[in-house]
């Protein structure tokens, strides 16, 4: 570990017990399950994908062009089915959700459809006191943007003022109810009005304000990533973290230094164990 690693996990940590930081995964936090049981790339999931539906061979490795196909071809009921066999399991939450949901964080971005977030987030903290924002595809839900759920997994109209900790899942995710942004269309609806932030709920944008993103199993080296991190973090701190063991590209270069991201060039697991160790410890949670 470098100086200027050790300092910034440090700082990270520091600021997240003071519950300055937004935690955001992305896919490859599930790369620290020892037996990942659900597609953790966009790559594994098209490979999913397709091999229940056929699609045109050019397409079958680009996840959004594939799940268009499926959607127009066979039906969005289709796609969502396979969505929900693709996500059915849900992973041993690691270490790395283990600290979030003890960390008493007041928004956490979970940027994959895995219910291993929202797993750890039910035993530790219980059937109440937290719930989750999940995007919805306009297709299913024209003209609204986001599902609203408690702990308990029921739809409700709005954020209970009384929940600690918002769970918000811009993709939407397999529990407790199968929304899912996965099609070109999906994506070209929230795109089309994401700079506006329409898409991005209001209490989200409140809470995000002031704190500082921590990036934890995120790349960056598509368009769609960087558009939703970007937009996610918008109007909040100017100093931000990303756990990132592999050099960046010189498009996720580009980005970092855009959004004033300090690069963590550590695995992602020995930053997890540091969490682990910092949030049980407060906590006396024990996993």
């Amino acid at each position: 570990m470098s100086d200027e690693d050790e300092r910034r996990v440090s700082v990270a940590i520091e600021a997240m017990r003071a519950g300055r930081v937004v935690p955001y995964l992305g896919p490859d936090a599930l790369t620290l399950e020892c037996e990942v049981q659900v597609p953790a790339t966009p790559e594994a999931l098209a490979a999913f994908l397709t091999a229940r539906v056929s699609v045109p061979h050019k397409i079958r490795k680009r996840l959004t062009q594939a799940a268009q196909f499926i959607e127009n071809f066979k039906h969005r009921k289709s796609l969502v089915a396979a969505m929900n066999a693709a996500f059915a399991d849900t992973p041993e939450p690691s270490e790395l959700h283990w600290a979030i949901a003890a960390s008493g964080a007041p928004l956490i971005v979970d940027a994959w459809y895995d219910d291993s977030m929202f797993a750890a987030l039910r035993t530790e903290l219980g059937d109440s006191g937290w719930g989750q924002i999940q995007g919805l595809a306009q297709s299913e839900h024209p003209g609204q943007w986001t599902g609203c759920y408690d702990a308990k997994g029921s739809a409700v109209p709005y954020v209970d003022p009384n929940w600690h900790t918002l769970l918000y899942r811009p993709l939407g995710g397999h529990s407790p109810a199968g929304n899912y942004l996965v099609s070109d269309s999906d994506f070209v609806e929230v795109l089309t009005e994401i700079d506006i932030q329409t898409p991005i709920p209001a209490v989200v944008q409140a809470l995000r304000r002031g704190r500082h993103f921590l990036f934890l199993g995120c790349r960056f080296n598509d368009q769609l990533t960087r558009s939703f991190a970007r937009q996610i973090c918008k109007r909040s701190s100017d100093c931000h973290w990303a756990v990132l063991p592999e050099e960046p590209t010189r498009m996720e270069a580009r980005f970092l230094e855009e959004q004033h991201i300090e690069r963590i060039a550590l695995p992602l697991g020995a930053v997890a164990a540091q969490l682990h160790a910092i949030t049980t410890a407060s906590s006396g949670a024990i996993h």
